[in-house]
């Protein structure tokens, strides 16, 4: 019965991973964040963001892959011409990975008609901002598509939002066959809509009969444990105790806390979080992408560095990344060098990692 077993599983997993995928093979990555995306830095101080130094320095830690998330706004001009430096500089990061040994996943993160927490999304709405959408992605290819297939791979577009996921679906066709006309093998990563939610995995349709897809999800859970007391999120007040593993607040602690923590933490009272609640919601993820024959990828996950959390966010991150790598998802954390909050395995200008963060990442 174990041997029908073993067969049945090696079947399904040579299914879910047909030949052109595997020339991008992947396994642990990092996001270049806050480079040529939510930044304001341009000139010299953005050229010196990512250099050569860095390269070397993320592919001798052990990452295989890096995930580079680019704005609309820093690509391309209001007229929608190209921005020579911008493109210059991704280029150049590009050919440094290829140097290095790194792949790189090209991630067209907010547009001017989409930014995943704004109240208005003209993508959804207007004609025009879908064409200029994929009008993007003809311009990238234009400039990205002598990079081979097994070392440069696109991603649509960061953690979609729509009210109706039939919406993201209807942008994700048009957007793949926009894409498909003028390069037949590249590698196209997709997310489902909500944040790239786990939970809404099965709302996706992705094209049929391309084995050249990959399926991404990023995932965040427990928020409160991993934006403790972030500035920009709803639960910035909240100072009472958070854990991981086990529950992320019990009642019982909670008794000791001010009423605006009470409030603040009414949804997290009592959730559980440990390896085999990820599993569980990994594997919704990964029954969708088998289903379709094509891996799973977890493009974004991190946890806040502050120093009340510390203990539970190297456990978080650890057993994150064996839970991943046991169902072979692979990965990509939020970030290299710290941006917005505190996501980074560098933080500000110094190079001297997190030597702890590494060991959560790498063993």
């Amino acid at each position: 019965m174990r041997r029908v077993l073993l067969i049945v599983l090696a079947a399904i997993l040579a299914f879910s991973c047909k030949e052109p995928i595997e020339k991008f093979k992947i396994q642990r990555g990092v996001n270049i964040a806050h480079w040529l995306s939510q930044s304001n830095v341009r000139g010299e101080q953005r050229a010196a963001f990512f250099v050569e130094e860095d390269v070397k320095r993320i592919a001798g830690w052990g990452f295989d892959h890096v995930r580079i998330p680019i704005d609309e706004e820093q690509m391309f001009a209001e007229d929608g011409s190209k921005e020579e430096e911008a493109f210059a500089l991704l280029r150049n990061g590009l050919d440094l990975c290829g140097k290095y040994g790194l792949r790189a996943i090209v991630d067209l993160h907010i547009l001017r008609s989409h930014y995943f927490n704004a109240a208005v999304k003209p993508l959804f709405t207007e004609r025009a901002a879908q064409e200029a959408f994929y009008e993007c992605w003809r311009k990238i290819s234009g400039e990205l598509k002598d990079y081979p297939t097994d070392m440069v791979a696109y991603e649509l577009m960061n953690e979609p939002v729509a009210d109706d996921p039939a919406d993201w679906n209807k942008i994700v066709a048009e957007c793949h066959a926009a894409i498909r006309e003028l390069e037949k093998d590249r590698i196209i990563v997709i997310g489902s809509n909500r944040w790239q939610s786990f939970s809404t995995a099965s709302q996706l349709e992705l094209p049929k009969d391309d084995p050249n897809i990959i399926l991404s999800f990023h995932y965040y859970e427990p928020m409160l444990l991993t934006h403790y007391q972030a500035s920009w999120m709803d639960l910035k007040d909240y100072m009472g105790p958070v854990h991981y593993p086990g529950k992320v607040v019990s009642s019982e602690e909670l008794e000791a806390c001010s009423d605006t923590d009470r409030a603040l933490s009414a949804t997290w009272t009592d959730a559980v979080y440990d390896t085999g609640r990820f599993a569980k919601e990994f594997g919704m993820v990964l029954e969708v992408a088998k289903n379709h024959g094509v891996p799973a990828y977890c493009g974004e996950y991190g946890c806040l560095s502050v120093k009340a959390n510390e203990e539970s966010r190297y456990n978080w991150l650890s057993e994150m990344n064996k839970v991943l790598d046991s169902l072979g998802i692979a990965r990509a954390v939020w970030a290299y060098r710290e941006g917005i909050g505190g996501f980074g395995i560098l933080s500000g200008t110094s190079n001297e990692p997190d030597s702890k963060m590494l060991d959560c990442l790498i063993k």
